[in-house]
């Protein structure tokens, strides 16, 4: 399982995930799915939103946005730990 975000200049890596978790979650609710990929996904950017040091990764990313440059941050499970993966395209 992983999970794909895409901030910009105007929005960082932390308010990407806090409105995916937020989508996902008014989803799940609304539509009541129970459906463990879902569930997983929720879980992954909860976990995240919980421990990552978004000052870090923001100061990592800011460098290449203002170039104009795509950052992408790969979220994902390594064993119990929430992982994150930048990738500059």
């Amino acid at each position: 399982m992983q999970i794909e975000l895409v901030p910009d200049i105007t929005h960082c890596v932390e308010t990407m995930a806090r409105k995916e978790y937020q989508n996902l979650a008014r989803s799940y609710l609304q539509e009541g799915k129970d459906d463990a990929g879902f569930q997983e996904k929720i879980e992954l950017l909860r976990s995240f939103l919980e421990t990552a040091d978004f000052r870090k990764l923001r100061r990592e990313s800011e460098a290449y946005l203002v170039k104009g440059e795509r950052v992408k941050f790969t979220l994902y499970r390594e064993g119990n730990e929430t992982k994150c993966r930048l990738t500059i395209d």
